[in-house]
């Protein structure tokens, strides 16, 4: 019996370093980078607790099987990208492909991008060599630079996260309240650099439908604005016209300490069956005194945070810290991870099983999942755990292209979704959501990138080298992914529907 079994009244947010931390990086100058923490801890939240509380609920309602959750957005952002038209591409993109998806699916979408804090990555190995030279392994901009001359961790690239988070997210909340997410111009997100003739004709069928049907509830005065239940779920939200969420990985436990606070849970929503023992600042020793039920440790650094593949470890210091915080988590699931661990993993940080808490997001790869994914259904329903269960069918699939160029086929993406859906029905399950690395930038000319192969597209080996603009992995396009989610949505109706899935030539 693992020592995780024990109350929340034991946890606190820095008892994460009482246990052994996987990815950990070596600052060299500790005093500056507590000076750097500290001074995080006195910036503001980044979300508040109201937004994370809405989101559970929505989650609760993708769990039902009430709404479809789309996670997507860059591999690794960088302080580079942060530019207004790189936002709102991004925003546009993961608009477009949600509308394909109600379209066909009759659904609301859960809205979540890897977006506005996605700035670290794991790596497999602590060194590298470029140019010949062994160097520091790239972590990403909030740990040290692209260069192979930049590759000493800088805790001042902390604040440089927060900072750049905080523009990116304050320009999306901008960007959707001042109306950008208007069902009446979905028009307005950008197809001109497709060059594919079907995909625009079939967005151009949603687009037209969608507002036969807005001019339609006009004329029969059937337009309405629904309430604002932050628990509920409903209404326009914060950001506007949609509600939109932030993620990232949670893979600097420093980081995300520092932006740990303790706050009071919003009216309306259930409490949490324990005291929590820190009632000071975050990263002080527990206070001996129990602070008010009424309060919660919130992470404001993001919406919903998720432990990675290579952090998942039981004991590990990442699991010690997921499991105290009142954020919706995801957790990925591989190839390595058995049954009965999964379980064991899903008792530490969901002791409760309450529903919206938990999002499990499988990535085997095409020639794994069907090893794998039935076996972990299994495992969680006979442990009778709630969950939602997402395909991330990106990380599974990776490869190197004859140039050395990291890619995907978009083949194999699609065969390892459609893998899993086939799984989950054959289960008695239900996919509840997609995760994947895409990108709406464009380069100075208006082309999209080129890191994947195939696609309605049909890009080759030798075209990859065009517009590769990736520093971490390989990411869809804007054609490529509204690909997958017309494939999706078209899933997705025909289910509704009773009938069978048109063949896609451009798969194989």
């Amino acid at each position: 019996m693992t020592d995780f079994n024990k109350n929340i009244d034991d946890w606190s947010p820095s008892s994460w370093k009482s246990k052994s931390i996987a990815q950990d990086v070596n600052y060299p100058d500790q005093a500056h980078l507590e000076r750097v923490l500290s001074k995080l801890e006195k910036l503001p939240p980044l979300v508040t607790p109201s937004e994370i509380e809405r989101l559970r609920h929505q989650l609760s309602q993708v769990q039902a099987g009430d709404a479809f959750l789309l996670h997507a957005g860059d591999c690794a952002e960088s302080f580079d990208a942060c530019t207004h038209q790189n936002i709102s591409n991004k925003i546009g993109l993961i608009l477009s492909f949600s509308l394909i998806l109600i379209w066909g699916a009759r659904l609301p979408v859960v809205r979540i991008g890897r977006i506005a804090g996605q700035y670290a990555k794991p790596r497999s190995s602590p060194t590298e060599t470029v140019n010949g030279k062994e160097v520091m392994s790239f972590r990403g901009d909030n740990v040290n630079g692209l260069s192979p001359d930049d590759r000493t961790p800088d805790p001042e690239r902390l604040l440089s996260a927060y900072f750049h988070s905080t523009t990116t997210l304050n320009y999306v909340r901008s960007l959707l309240a001042s109306g950008f997410a208007s069902l009446s111009q979905p028009r307005e997100w950008s197809l001109s650099h497709v060059r594919s003739d079907t995909i625009k004709k079939e967005y151009e069928v949603i687009s037209q439908g969608l507002a036969d049907a807005l001019d339609f509830t006009r004329t029969v005065g059937a337009e309405t604005t629904t309430g604002t239940s932050y628990v509920r779920g409903g209404g326009h939200g914060v950001l506007g016209e949609v509600d939109f969420y932030t993620s990232h990985e949670g893979l600097m436990l420093n980081y995300e300490e520092a932006l740990t606070r303790l706050l009071p849970i919003p009216p309306g929503v259930p409490r949490p069956q324990h005291k929590s023992t820190e009632a000071t600042s975050v990263r002080s020793t527990p206070a001996t005194t129990p602070s008010s039920p009424k309060d919660a440790h919130y992470n404001t650094s993001a919406h919903f945070i998720w432990i990675g593949d290579r952090t998942r470890q039981i004991g590990g210091a990442h699991v010690e810290y997921f499991r105290g915080i009142r954020n919706p988590i995801g957790i990925k699931v591989g190839p390595s991870m058995v049954g009965e661990e999964l379980v064991r993993l899903l008792g530490v940080v969901n002791p409760n099983r309450e529903s919206g808490r938990v999002t499990l997001i499988t990535r085997y790869g095409a020639e794994k999942i069907d090893n794998h994914l039935a076996g972990h259904i299994s495992a969680v329903q006979e442990s009778g755990h709630p969950v939602v269960w997402v395909c991330d069918p990106m990380h599974g699939n990776t490869l190197t292209s004859s140039a050395g160029l990291k890619t995907r086929h978009f083949s194999s993406i699609i065969r390892e979704i459609t893998t899993c859906l086939r799984i989950h029905s054959e289960c008695s399950s239900r996919l509840g959501g997609i995760s994947l690395e895409f990108t709406g930038e464009l380069n100075d000319e208006g082309f999209s990138v080129t890191e994947c192969l195939g696609g309605s597209m049909e890009l080759t080996e030798e075209q990859l080298g065009l517009r590769y603009q990736s520093f971490c992995d390989p990411r869809l396009n804007f054609e490529q992914s509204l690909d997958v989610a017309f494939i999706l949505s078209d899933h997705f109706k025909q289910q509704r529907q009773g009938g069978k899935r048109r063949p896609l030539s451009f798969i194989a």
